[in-house]
């Protein structure tokens, strides 16, 4: 009898929650991690005079672009922690913006971000018959989803929003007409406060000062969902019987059927959840960035999401660091250009002698030797360049995935039957 690579392996002791634990951080850590960035941060601010890495307006402007990054990550949380990967989640973004535009601008947004979800809950439910059912590889069946997403929604575009009444509101083949805003929200006088410190550039305060204020200012009701959302995700995963049953799908789903959990209804529910938190990203770019639908809106988004769940291990908490990362980068390519830019190459220069010094201790010394003769060549770039040209601003948020997942490539660890064909009745 042979067995193909995506067969399930046979039963074993399930250990997904000591794995789980071992591969966390301590919330002292966690402090101190985020401590030792601020000072970094505030150090590089200081050096090189650029006071917009620490601004209220960067960081508002990065927030609202983490949004849909994070909840793309979140979604392949769900998907993956049941066993099934979701390459899929540019498509069901893509199905969210154009569901929140088409109903949005005919009724209101809430109705539209409600249509959003939906439409990336069908999404969702067409990779898992394809995977689930039909055990179609995944990453197959979530190409499929992408490419029927953009297809079915360029061709609706067409039908929907360049004729009639869609295109005397402003719609075209390639748009929907505008959408009314969704409500945001200030927190009175602190707002105002944390500007006035923030304008008084003292080392670490005003830093500290700028990030709350761009936490509290301008901030769109769906952003707060949003947030909720991953504590309530992280409760529901790690701290109630059906988290523990939906993970151990992921981690050995032979197993589980063997203990009486219904694998395939875990699956179906996880993917459904991960279609619908995509579409929920799909249509905060529609409704709260842009106020309409836009092709190719998504900018590829979902596949940054897969990057920020990796580097968060597929955990909530580094998903929502690795979110901020990656939306902190992009807010400075398009708000600052290249100076703002170029001021990061020190603080890149200041970690990858960070990162020489500790592969050093751990006896690693070719890649320490690399480690720091990246560092020379970028503190050289820095040293006799004003600005990164224009072509490399555009590209920041992407090398910054890519320096990203290299740099955590040797901690990660993916749940044990992700990605892999499951049969029901093989536990029994």
């Amino acid at each position: 009898m042979t067995a193909t690579m995506t067969d399930t392996p046979p039963p074993a002791a399930p250990k997904a929650d000591s794995a789980g634990t071992r591969s966390g951080r301590s919330v002292g850590q966690i402090l101190m991690i985020v401590a030792g960035a601020l000072l970094l941060v505030a150090a590089v601010r200081s050096i090189t005079g650029s006071d917009q890495l620490t601004s209220e307006g960067q960081v508002s402007a990065a927030l609202g672009l983490a949004v849909p990054i994070g909840l793309a990550g979140l979604a392949g949380l769900w998907s993956e922690r049941s066993g099934v990967v979701n390459i899929g989640l540019e498509g069901m973004m893509i199905l969210g913006t154009f569901g929140a535009g088409w109903i949005g601008w005919q009724s209101n947004p809430w109705l539209g971000l409600l249509c959003g979800v939906g439409f990336g809950v069908l999404g969702g439910l067409v990779h898992a018959v394809a995977t689930i059912t039909f055990g179609v590889d995944h990453i197959v069946s979530g190409v499929a989803v992408n490419l029927l997403a953009l297809g079915i929604t360029q061709y609706l575009a067409k039908i929907f929003f360049s004729e009639g009444g869609a295109a005397d509101a402003g719609g075209n083949p390639k748009q929907s007409p505008p959408v009314e805003t969704l409500p945001s929200v200030d927190v009175p006088g602190l707002s105002d406060g944390l500007k006035s410190l923030e304008n008084h550039h003292w080392f670490l305060i005003s830093d500290i000062a700028g990030i709350l204020g761009g936490l509290v200012t301008d901030l769109s009701v769906v952003t707060i969902f949003a947030a909720l959302l991953f504590v309530g995700s992280w409760w529901l995963l790690w701290r109630t019987p059906f988290g523990l049953r939906l993970r151990s799908c992921g981690e050995n789903p032979i197993a589980a059927e063997s203990l009486g959990v219904n694998v395939y209804k875990y699956k179906y529910a996880a993917v459904a959840v991960s279609g619908g938190l995509a579409g929920l990203g799909g249509a905060f770019l529609a409704l709260v960035t842009s106020h309409t639908y836009l092709e190719g809106q998504t900018g590829g988004r979902g596949y940054i999401g897969l990057a920020a769940m990796i580097f968060g291990n597929w955990r909530p908490g580094g998903l929502a660091m690795g979110a901020g990362l990656f939306g902190y980068s992009d807010a400075l390519q398009l708000r600052n250009g290249g100076e703002t830019v170029h001021a990061l190459l020190l603080l890149l220069v200041v970690l990858l002698a960070g990162l020489a010094g500790w592969k050093l201790y751990r006896k690693a010394h070719w890649q320490a030797g690399i480690s720091l003769l990246v560092a020379a060549l970028v503190l050289l770039w820095y040293l006799f360049t004003d600005e990164v040209p224009s072509d490399f601003v555009g590209a920041t948020p992407y090398v910054v995935t890519l320096l990203v997942l290299s740099l955590s490539a040797q901690r990660l660890r993916m749940p044990k039957a992700d990605g892999m064909r499951y049969r029901k009745g093989q536990g029994k």
